[in-house]
């Protein structure tokens, strides 16, 4: 059964131009990398980003739980080493991990 590895965004307002290009970049190595059957990029409205912040969400699609491991052991940590080499602190991350359980 799919596995959704949602990744959501926080950055400041003023790295949007700079950030949405690397992001769509970010996106397609993701969807090269083993188990990974698509993605898309959401920008969040509510609750509304404070003030001077926009939101992103990138819910991932994997083929199952195990290739979602597979990435976290083996390629998670240099995918997120690009983003905080390049934004710093100017943009925070959380994930959650959902197991798909029907589909209508």
């Amino acid at each position: 059964m799919e596995a959704i590895y949602e990744v959501s965004l926080e950055i400041d307002l003023a790295l949007r131009d700079e950030y949405r290009p690397w992001l769509e970049e970010h996106v397609r190595q993701m969807l090269a990398l083993p188990g990974f059957l698509g993605a898309e990029i959401h920008e969040l409205s509510e609750p509304p980003p404070p003030p001077g912040r926009w939101r992103y969400c990138v819910p991932y699609r994997l083929r199952d739980r195990a290739a979602l491991d597979a990435y976290l052991s083996e390629h998670a940590a240099r995918m997120r080493a690009d983003g905080v080499a390049r934004f710093g602190d100017r943009f925070s991350a959380s994930r959650r991990i959902l197991q798909l359980v029907a589909r209508y």
